[in-house]
C-alpha cells in the first residue's frame, strides 16, 4: 500500500491525510459508538414508539458515513485496499448492512450490530489486542491439541470407571446421564474443568456410589484448569508483549526514518547554499576590484 501512496496525485494525497487523520479516525469511533446506542434503542419497544422514524433516520446517516468512508478508501488505495485485513473486515460489515432485509433476510437486519466490531479496526490499542491473538493461534493449537487429548483419554476412562454399567444405587440414572457414553462423558468433563458446579453437582453425587472417584477427578481438574489453560494465558501474554515490543520498534523505526528524512533535507538546504555563495563569489570576481581613491590629501587638506 506504500507504493500506492507514494505515487498519489496531491488531490488523492490530501484525500489520503484526510481518511488517515487521527482525528478523523477518533470521529468514526464516536459514530460507531453512537450508533451502538441507536442499534440497542431499536430493541426498546418504547423507544420505537416515542422514536422510532428519528432512530432509523440516524442508522441510514451513519452506514451513509460509513460507506463514505469506505469508498474513499478506495478511491486513495485502489486494489492496495484488500492488501490489509482490517480493511476486508470493514468491507465485509459494512456490506452486510448494505443487503436487503426483507424477507428470508430479515435475519441480517440484526447483524447490523456488527458495526459496533468496527472499532477493533478503528482503534489502535484494540488493533493490537486482536492481532496478538491472532499471532498466538498457532502456539495455542498446539496446546489445544493437548487438551483434547487428555479430554478423550479420561472420557474413555471415566465412561468404563463411572457408567458402563447401571449402578444398582442410582435410580436417577446420573451415572448413566453424565457418564454413558464417552460424548457424555467429555461433556460431564468440560464442565468439571470450568469448575462450574463440579463438585456438589457431579464429584460428590458420584463418590456416593464411587468413594475413590476423587482419584480420577483431582488430577484432571489439576491438569485441565490450572495447568494447561494457565498455557494459553502465558501465550497470549508473551504474544502481546511481542506485539508491544513490535510497535515499538515500528515506532523507533518511523522516528529514525523522519531523522533521516529531515537531515537530508538539511542536507541539500545547505548544499544549495553553498551554490548560492559560490555563484555569488564568481560573479564579485568577473567584476574586478574597485578603483582606490584618488592620489594626495583630500582637498579640504590642501594648502592654499
Amino acid at each position: 500500500m506504500s507504493d500506492t501512496v507514494s505515487t498519489l496525485p496531491p488531490t488523492l494525497d490530501r484525500l489520503r491525510r484526510l481518511v488517515e487523520h487521527p482525528r478523523t479516525q477518533a470521529i468514526i469511533a464516536g459514530i460507531i459508538l453512537l450508533n451502538a446506542v441507536t442499534l440497542g434503542l431499536e430493541t426498546s419497544t418504547a423507544a420505537m414508539a416515542a422514536a422510532g422514524d428519528l432512530l432509523h433516520a440516524i442508522d441510514r446517516v451513519i452506514l451513509g458515513v460509513f460507506v463514505a468512508e469506505l469508498a474513499a478508501k478506495l478511491v486513495v488505495y485502489r486494489l492496495g485496499f484488500f492488501r490489509s485485513g482490517w480493511n476486508i473486515f470493514d468491507f465485509i460489515i459494512v456490506g452486510i448492512s448494505l443487503v436487503p432485509a426483507g424477507g428470508n433476510l430479515s435475519v441480517l437486519r440484526a447483524l447490523r450490530i456488527l458495526r459496533v466490531l468496527r472499532l477493533l479496526s478503528v482503534v489502535p490499542q484494540m488493533r493490537r489486542v486482536v492481532q496478538a491473538l491472532l499471532d498466538a493461534i498457532p502456539g495455542m493449537g498446539s496446546i489445544m491439541a493437548v487438551l483434547v487429548l487428555v479430554f478423550y483419554v479420561s472420557a474413555v476412562l471415566a465412561t468404563k470407571l463411572f457408567g458402563v454399567e447401571v449402578h444398582p444405587e442410582d435410580p436417577a440414572g446420573n451415572m448413566q446421564e453424565w457418564f454413558g457414553t464417552v460424548g457424555r462423558s467429555m461433556y460431564s468433563l468440560f464442565q468439571v474443568m470450568t469448575l462450574e458446579s463440579w463438585s456438589m453437582g457431579i464429584v460428590r453425587p458420584t463418590m456416593e456410589f464411587y468413594p475413590w472417584a476423587w482419584v480420577f477427578f483431582v488430577p484432571f481438574i489439576v491438569l485441565t484448569s490450572f495447568a494447561v489453560l494457565n498455557l494459553f494465558i502465558a501465550i497470549i501474554v508473551n504474544s502481546m508483549q511481542a506485539q508491544h515490543e513490535t510497535d515499538a520498534a515500528d515506532a523507533r523505526r518511523k522516528i529514525q526514518e523522519s531523522a533521516h528524512a529531515d537531515s537530508l533535507v538539511l542536507a541539500r538546504s545547505i548544499e544549495a547554499l553553498r551554490g548560492d555563495l559560490a555563484d555569488l563569489r564568481r560573479m564579485m570576481e568577473g567584476r574586478g576590484a574597485p578603483d582606490g581613491p584618488p592620489h594626495g590629501p583630500p582637498p579640504e587638506e590642501r594648502q592654499p
